[in-house]
Order: structure tokens, then sequence, then C-alpha cells
């Protein structure tokens, strides 16, 4: 560690609150830390960009050449290097940025080779991907962090100031909520030597002594505890077995699914809405820098967008209508549209974008392609289901009004194959005291991808994990 002359010992201040400071800081002292994203040595001064994560912009540090140990310190300030700087606050003669940062002390914590993968030059968000241990010091990838962070309180604060109590249901779980097989296996048994019995794997040898999985969503578990508190919502990572290779998905996601007890589907719809508006509404009030850089080099107009829907009514269409738009629109769509058929994203962008041109509530699916706790119509033919369809992005939210009826939801167990006897803790909650009850499931990549315009949810993931992908 090589320091300049010693630094007094104070609290260091981000970088955020110095540029967004008032006229006050100007000739105060302080403290602050980070890495050096460029470096410009002159005759007499060195002047040296330091970013702390904090914020978009850089802090522009000067160091004078009557700087103790001027050379041997400059030398080390190269693109990547780490340090902390105290100094002297004082207004900046540039029109950049209202301060700059005069330096009295630097210690350089880490120096970097100049083999940096990230020198100052654009790179293409697939190199990225490669280096996803330092892509957060880029501007993009920084920006993503602060707006999903922010995303995160936001969905906190709406639910908890509207009652909710905040479920943290297990990641491990004996339950397949969707019913679609699509599931990663938990096990502690040897797979080089399995115990067996009758010709089948002897699950009684392993730790919970039946097979065990990753969650696919904590939907079943939420649904408990809105038969006992009224409303309730989770928000954690689940996790999906399903070979693809699309922008729209990763094997693990994080999924906000609150369940409302005496509620059906017009106010579930309804909750959700407030739910949308009010994230849109929190990042273009408290990220306003970040979300100025999305629309200046990631989407142009996504601002404009995402102010239509923070104000719009969303529009609402049955399943049955949406067919029948989509047969008659006279578009080519790679997947025939036809009833019966799930819709597919170009059937769900069209919908959203060229006819409703906003947000969109299809609801009342035909129940042969919904999963078994959805409650049945009086139709015969459809479930109390719905799905939230936005521009850009296609489906961001999935949710039903569930089956409260237990004779029915009995039978819907067998039309699905599913085991009743492992789904018997389910029929209690009908059995004993029925409501009333749904909820939904947002896919918390897919808002960040709809919030910034960032097209590949890769790369609004920290770590994402796809087929045969599971680095760092």
């Amino acid at each position: 560690m090589e320091k300049g002359n010693s630094a007094p010992q104070r609290l260091r201040q981000k970088i955020n609150a110095i540029l967004s400071g008032d006229d006050n800081l100007a000739n105060t002292e302080t403290r602050i830390s980070g890495w050096i994203r460029t470096a410009r040595m002159q005759k007499t001064f060195t002047f040296a960009e330091v970013n702390d994560g904090s914020c978009l912009a850089n802090l522009q540090v000067i160091i004078d050449q009557s700087f103790p140990d001027y050379e041997k310190i400059t030398e080390q300030l190269s693109t990547g290097a780490s340090l902390t700087v105290d100094g002297l606050i004082v207004k900046s003669p540039g029109q950049n940025q209202k301060f700059e940062l005069q330096a009295g002390a630097i210690t350089i914590h880490g120096t970097c080779p100049s083999d940096y993968p990230l020198q100052k030059k654009r790179h293409s968000f697939e190199f990225l991907r490669t280096i996803a241990h330092l892509r957060p010091r880029t501007n993009t990838q920084g920006a993503v962090a602060r707006v999903r962070s922010r995303l995160a309180f936001a969905t906190h604060s709406f639910f908890q100031e509207r009652g909710f109590n905040y479920l943290q249901s297990p990641i491990i779980t004996a339950s397949d909520c969707e019913g679609a097989g699509q599931m990663f296996k938990v096990t502690s048994l040897d797979l080089e030597n399995l115990p067996k019995q009758d010709g089948a794997i002897d699950h009684s040898q392993d730790f919970f002594h039946k097979p065990t999985f990753l969650t696919v969503s904590g939907q079943l578990n939420a649904e408990a505890y809105a038969c006992a508190l009224s409303d309730v919502y989770t928000f954690g990572p689940t996790f999906r077995a399903e070979n693809s290779h699309t922008m729209r998905h990763v094997a693990e996601f994080w999924m906000v699914e609150p369940e409302l007890a005496f509620a059906e589907l017009p106010d579930i719809a309804a909750c959700a809405q407030d739910y949308i508006q009010h994230l849109v509404k929190d990042i273009l009030e408290n990220c306003k820098s970040d979300m100025a850089f999305f629309d200046n080099f990631i989407e142009k107009g996504l601002i404009t967008r995402l102010e239509k829907v923070a104000s719009c009514d969303f529009a609402r269409l049955t399943y049955t209508e949406a067919i029948e738009l989509l047969e008659k629109s006279g578009k080519k769509f790679e997947y025939k549209p036809e009833w019966g058929i799930d819709l597919q994203t170009e059937h769900e962008r069209y919908l959203a974008e060229e006819h409703c041109k906003s947000p969109l509530f299809i609801v009342d699916y035909p129940k042969e392609i919904k999963a078994f706790y959805m409650r049945d119509n009086d139709d015969g033919k459809t479930v109390a289901a719905m799905d939230l369809i936005v521009p850009h992005i296609g489906e961001i939210i999935g949710g039903a009004q569930r089956e409260e009826r237990l004779p029915i939801l009995e039978k819907k167990l067998a039309d699905h194959n599913l085991p009743k006897e492992a789904y018997e803790w389910y029929l209690d909650l009908r059995r004993f005291g029925t409501v009333p009850h749904g909820g939904f499931g947002l896919g918390f990549e897919r808002m960040v991808r709809f919030i910034t315009g960032v097209e590949n949810i890769r790369d609004v993931s920290a770590f994402p994990r796809v087929p045969g992908h599971c680095e760092f």
C-alpha cells in the first residue's frame, strides 16, 4: 500500500452525495474511495476520474505536482486501480459536473495492470458476459444494478405500505406448483452409487426421504399464509430446468408473488396495475441520471414510454377476444393463433404495441392450457386467469384466482395426473375455512428489462444461469 502522506481519519462520502450536494459543500474537506475510470497526466497536474458505483458520474480528482511522491503515486493511477482520496471539495470550472476534489492525501489500495479488460472503450454485451465478475464496473451494468436495487426497495415499500406481510417461502420443495415437471432435483445421494430398491432409486435413503426439488414458485406456500394473514407476498429466487436459449429465459430468476385473501380476479388485476405503476413512478423519480443514460444509449424514448405507462389505464381483453383480434389482424405470425393454443410472444407484443398501444390484461384462458389451481369459470371452458402484457417485453405478470372449492380442486388434481396425497395439505386450506383468494407472479428480471430497455435477460441478471453455463 502506497501513501502520499498520512490521511486524517474521517468517514468517506459517496460520490453521488457530493455531486448532488448544494453550494455549502464547496471548500469543505472529505474522503472518497473508488476505482479509476481514466487518468490524464499533464505537465503540472494529473486528473483522475474516480467512480465508486454510487452513481453514473465520476468525480474528477486533481493531483498537483507539489503532491508528496507525485511521480510515484501518479504512475500507479491506471484505469481500474482502487484508491482513497482525502481532499478539498471545490467548484469545478468545467460544465460537466458541479464539484471536483483537490487531493491532499492518497492511498492506493490496488494497482491495475495494462491487461485490465475494461479499458476506456465500448464493450459488447456478449463480451461482458464472459467477465461477469468485472462488468458491474461498466456504466450500463452499474446503472442496471442500481435500478434493480431500487426496484427491490420499491417492491417492499409498495406491499408493506398496503399491509402485506413478507413471507420467506422455501427454496426446497416437494411440490411442482406449475405441474410442468421442469424442475431441478435436490439430493444428497451419491450419484455414482445410487441406492436401489426393486430396481428404482430408494429415496428413503435421501436427505428428505422423498424426491425434492428447487422451487419454481412460492405461490402454494403463500396461499397457506394468505389464508391466515389475509395478504402476503414472497420475493425470492425460483428455478426452471427449461432448455431455453431465448433472450427472455434464465434457469435461476427472481419472482415477486403477492397472494390476496377475500379477493377475486378484478381485485388481483387492480393490485397488479397499482404495483407496476408504483414501480415505474418510483424509478422515474429516484433514478433520474441512470434512466437518462438508458434513454440516451439503450432505448430512445424510454422515459416517454414509461411516463405513459405510469399514467394510463391498462387495457383488458378476454383470451377469446384476443384470438379473434389476432385472426383478423392480417398479420403473418410465425405461430398461427387459434383458440385453445397458448399465446406466443409475437401475439402478445402485437396486441400490446400495435392494437392496444398500452399494457394489457388478457383474462379467462382455456383451462386446458393453465395450471390445476386456477378457478374454473361458469362457462366450463375457461379459468379465472390473467396475464399482464407490456410493450417491448410481452408477458410480465401471470396470475389467477385460485380454485377454493374442494370437490372441483380434487377433480382438477386428478385431471392433471397429480398425486392427491402430495397435495393433502393444500386441500386442507379448502376443507378448513376456505376463502376466495388469488395472486400473481412478476418475473423480476423481466421488470428490470422493461424499465431499462435492456433486451437480453442475461444482461440484467448479475450472474445468469442458462443451459450449459453456470460460471462464477
